[in-house]
């Protein structure tokens, strides 16, 4: 139901399809996803020991 609702918010026919098909809901899951991911990989990247230089 939540789909449908905020995807009738969109115009025209793609809007409708889109609120029909829940394909946006998928689509921005996998948005947040990806960017959860990369903000891990930054996080893991600092906490990373340094070679230290003589």
């Amino acid at each position: 139901m939540y789909g449908r609702v905020v995807g009738a918010g969109t115009t025209g026919a793609g809007g409708a399809t889109l609120a029909a098909t829940g394909l946006w809901l998928n689509s921005m899951a996998m948005m947040v996803a990806a960017t959860t991911l990369v903000a891990a990989g930054l996080a893991l990247y600092k906490l990373a020991p340094r070679a230290r230089r003589r």
